[in-house]
């Protein structure tokens, strides 16, 4: 019913930045939430930042906060994830998922690697 495909992924070094996006499809009128995942390995996948897809509101994990923006591409359907001031802990592979209400997110893409280089 919704499809999402992450893109963006890459090499960098520390301190620079990179531009994820998440493409939706489907039935987008669906989705509540847009959200942000990462795993690194040997780690449980943790909670990055999220949007609604209609309101604008965002949340983000201590981790990122001031240094990661998400935001909402109306016109094409997309969810960016700006990536600044990067850290080797930065490092892992970035899934989106949506989320209806307070279910749990679902509906994952098959992610883009990030790794930072020290």
């Amino acid at each position: 019913q919704v499809q999402l495909v992450e893109s963006g992924g890459g090499l960098v070094q520390a301190g620079g930045s990179l531009r994820l996006s998440c493409a939706a499809s489907g039935r987008t009128f669906s989705i509540g939430r847009v959200g942000w995942f990462r795993q690194a390995p040997g780690k449980e996948r943790e909670f990055v930042a999220s949007i609604s897809w209609s309101g604008g509101s965002t949340s983000y994990a201590d981790s990122v906060k001031g240094r990661f923006t998400i935001s909402r591409d109306n016109a094409e359907n997309t969810v960016a994830l700006q990536m600044d001031s990067l850290k080797p802990e930065d490092t892992a592979v970035y899934y989106c998922g949506r989320r209806r209400g307070l279910s749990e997110y679902d509906s994952w893409g098959q992610g883009t690697q990030v790794t930072v280089s020290s």
